[in-house]
């Protein structure tokens, strides 16, 4: 299937030696990344869209690209209306024995392991390490005996425990946890919300990688300590001060072959999400400092632009961007479903070079496109974009197809088909209130192909456009501000459904889509 260049629309570079962040403009939440050998690997948490649990890759780690996801479909569990925020949590990525593994949490389920021998896949399907709800975050190692440990956080959400760092023994071969856990350390008082672990060892000192303080306002803190067990000291080695970045919040640390050190975390950045910054790390008496220490608090800030860590005559070159004009036998990789996508949801052969979706109806008894899995979407590219797509024609009576903007609160443009006429409709509906549309244009005969576009301004502020047979667009409907949804940034996304469920299944036929800038 080849990969896709996720920077696309978004530069890196700030000169031809320097970078700049963050470096990756897309919602990639709690990221962990890895070397191996020359090469740089990464993963984020995918909640329940599908394919989930994706795999980034890496010759430089300014510079990255979609490769592959573990996870086609989410268990059966996660069949019907979608539960947002719920699914994949916050994995880590892990080279050993020859495997790459990669360890989650879904917080009502347990704690999952999935492995491959090459990041682009097969993997393996995803096996249940320990049933339990509440523990989310864990992160594997390896000790250099071979001994297998665990090591993971609380939700308080789901188990009322939070801001403590549990640490297991493992079955060497991650298939099962052995013994009773230890909370190793208990941030209540001085790491309140301490979570996203991330375990290493160096100098003989075993370190814990973890934010605390939330999200939006947290810090980076490290944990050191001479045995695995404890007990820890502390250390915050990275925060916001004096700069715009606000957070600095999970991510990971990865040493190259010349022994520097970086790391990658994520900032919350609403409705586009958490997107990817690149720090430099500094090693001063055997602790951390992330970043650069700015207003010399001793504390590291995050940097703006920096050195790139690995110097290259060569830009890296991609198979695809981020359009699509669906020649291909597969989805490309930068199509996720919403949740679990009731089947038969598309095909690409039943007509040539074009995207057929099959209209379904709601999972519920009422129309609510919330909770309607078969939504396929993109993650913002940038922090401006247009997005274009050209619907060549649409089956079925009472079908809607149209063009979205998810989260919370959502907005989408469409065409319904309705007593033989055909309605041009802008709607509206959230997590909370089902959809409701104004009809602003109303056709007797077939108004395709017809182009649907929505622009998105720097500002996250949309607004919705549309042409037929070439005339210039058209502004229609009401601007609107994008939202957040849960855990994750605005999406736009395709979807064809059917407004009665007692009607024959329908489709729509889509033959383009266009993102640019």
């Amino acid at each position: 299937m080849g990969s896709v260049d996720i920077q696309e629309l978004w530069s890196p570079m700030y000169s031809s030696t320097e970078y700049r962040n963050p470096i990756l403009f897309a919602d990639y939440s709690d990221p962990d990344v890895i070397r191996v050998g020359d090469r740089f690997f990464g993963t984020a948490s995918s909640f329940v869209h599908t394919p989930g649990l994706p795999v980034l890759e890496s010759d430089d780690l300014v510079h990255w690209h979609l490769v592959s996801y573990a996870i086609p479909r989410l268990p059966l569990y996660y069949d019907g209306p979608v539960r947002h925020g719920d699914g994949v949590w916050a994995p880590s990525l892990r080279y050993h024995d020859g495997w790459f593994w990669i360890f989650f949490s879904m917080p009502d389920e347990g704690i999952f392991m999935t492995r491959a021998k090459h990041p682009h896949g097969p993997w393996s399907p995803i096996h249940c390490i320990h049933t339990v709800q509440g523990w989310i975050d864990p992160c594997p190692f390896w000790d250099d005996d071979g001994t297998a440990y665990l090591v993971h956080a609380f939700a308080k959400s789901r188990c009322g425990i939070k801001s403590k760092l549990q640490l297991f023994q493992m079955k060497e071969d991650a298939s099962a946890l052995l013994g009773d856990g230890v909370v190793i350390f208990d941030g209540t008082q001085t790491q309140p919300t301490i979570e996203g672990p991330k375990l290493y060892k160096r100098n003989g000192y075993y370190y814990i990688f973890a934010p605390a303080g939330g999200v939006k306002p947290g810090w980076q803190t490290v944990l050191r300590a001479k045995s695995i067990w404890g007990p820890y000291e502390e250390r915050i080695v990275l925060h916001q001060g004096d700069t715009e970045i606000n957070g600095p919040h999970q991510g990971a640390y990865v040493a190259l072959e010349d022994g520097t050190g970086w790391f990658i975390h994520f900032q919350d950045r609403d409705a586009y999400g958490r997107i990817w910054h690149l720090q430099p790390v500094q090693w001063i008496n055997d602790w951390p400092l992330i970043g650069v220490d700015q207003n010399h608090d001793g504390i590291g800030e995050p940097v703006t632009y920096y050195h790139v860590p690995i110097y290259t005559d060569n830009n890296p070159s991609y198979h695809t961007g981020l359009s699509d004009d669906f020649d291909n036998s597969e989805l490309s990789l930068q199509w996720q479903w919403e949740g679990n996508p009731l089947v038969p949801a598309y095909s690409l052969i039943a007509k040539n070079s074009c995207l057929r979706l099959f209209a379904k109806p709601c999972p519920g008894d009422t129309f609510w496109l919330y909770t309607y899995p078969n939504i396929i979407t993109q993650k913002f590219p940038a922090p401006s974009f247009i997005v274009d797509v050209v619907f060549l024609d649409s089956y079925g009576d009472d079908v809607l197809s149209g063009l979205i903007v998810c989260g919370d609160t959502y907005y989408y443009i469409g065409v319904l088909k309705e007593n033989s006429q055909y309605k041009v409709v802008c709607g509206q509906g959230s997590k909370e209130s089902k959809d409701s549309f104004n009809i602003c244009k109303v056709y007797d005969s077939s108004p395709f192909p017809i182009t649907l576009r929505v622009t998105v301004d720097t500002l996250a502020h949309g607004r919705w456009y549309f042409t037929r047979n070439s005339n210039p667009f058209e502004p229609i409907g009401e601007p609107f501000s994008v939202e957040p949804g849960r855990w994750v940034g605005g999406r736009f996304g395709l979807f064809s459904i059917s407004m009665n469920r007692d009607s024959v299944e329908g489709w729509s036929d889509i033959e383009r889509v266009e993102v640019k800038i």
